[in-house]
């Protein structure tokens, strides 16, 4: 079974599906006898708009001769539609290869970001490796070797990962895509699924819903010349200049936690003022009291609260 580049993609959301939450798409679990070996990568890392997607691919160990044979290369390399052929090729053998991504949402990945501590992208990388992984040895596959392309520290990583997984061999290197087919193979599967994610993407602000059901989507305000999506291309730049709301600021397709979007934000949007109503009465009430109620607040002093050192 081969894709064409205008087939549909099983990894992505359905028609008119809107991405708002992050998910995991698997293949059918291949039935060789293992070990196997799997593969790591993913595509989306840096890019203002889209999700970012982890892609795993897998194989026995046994196999890795038939593997060299079908074309797998660092995706970045390959055109649009050699990349749909390929995915096709991951899905034709059934019995020796299979493949996982790990769809990391826009907005999962804004509110990491955002969040008190943050949750930075190494950390959420990380975090659908390890899922992605763990759900492979879950569904029955014994891993002998996994290759992982670059995040960071590549001896510090490998250490981690290993830790995660005793039993298990891993090689973490820059440019893995290109040195292991098992890694070029998770290469593609990223990509493609990245691609149909940003390609067909569905405005969840656009869509109207009466009780849960959708009951018609509006017009779409947004133009879908999206650029590569990279900050720096002149394509992404002015779809993120005319796309912005000045009171709502993007849709959900946008990583507000980017400084691009940031600094549009702070220049263009109208600015916000917070106020809390109860914030005052609230510290009043916990300010220390005085005189013989000194080192009490009022909610401890209403309560009847007392140390244990005064019982």
């Amino acid at each position: 079974m081969f894709l064409s580049a205008k087939s549909s993609i099983p990894s992505a959301p359905g028609p008119s599906t809107p991405l708002t939450n992050s998910y995991t798409y698997h293949s059918p679990t291949p039935t060789a006898v293992g070990p196997y070996i799997l593969g790591v990568d993913e595509a989306g890392r840096g890019p203002v708009l889209g999700p970012l997607v982890y892609g795993v691919a897998y194989c026995p160990a046994s196999w890795k001769t038939d593997l060299e044979k079908l074309g797998f290369a660092d995706s970045k390399t390959l055109t649009s539609e050699k990349r749909a052929q390929l995915l096709g090729v991951l899905n034709s053998d059934p019995q020796n290869l299979g493949w996982s991504v790990r769809v990391v949402s826009p907005q999962a990945i804004s509110a990491g970001m955002l969040r008190v501590p943050p949750t930075n992208l190494n950390k959420q990388s990380q975090d659908a490796t390890v899922l992605l992984i763990r759900e492979a040895l879950q569904r029955g596959l014994q891993l002998s070797e996994v290759y992982v392309d670059a995040l960071g520290n590549t001896t510090t990583y490998e250490a981690y990962l290993s830790s995660q997984f005793p039993g298990i061999s891993f090689t973490v290197t820059t440019k893995a895509d290109s040195k292991f087919k098992i890694v070029g193979a998770a290469s593609v599967a990223a990509k493609v699924t990245r691609d149909a994610c940003v390609d067909g993407w569905t405005f969840e602000e656009l869509i109207e819903e009466d009780d849960g059901t959708v009951k018609n989507a509006r017009k779409e305000a947004w133009n879908r010349e999206f650029g590569s999506g990279y900050p720096s291309d002149p394509k992404t730049k002015t779809w993120i200049k005319n796309s912005l709301d000045p009171t709502f600021g993007f849709p959900s397709l946008v990583r507000f936690s980017w400084t691009t979007v940031k600094v549009v934000l702070e220049k263009s949007a109208h600015p916000v003022k917070w106020i809390d109503e109860g914030q005052e009465s609230l510290i009043k009430a916990f300010d220390a009291g005085k005189g013989r109620e000194k080192d009490r607040c009022i909610v401890t002093r209403d309560l009847g609260i007392q140390s244990v050192g005064m019982l």
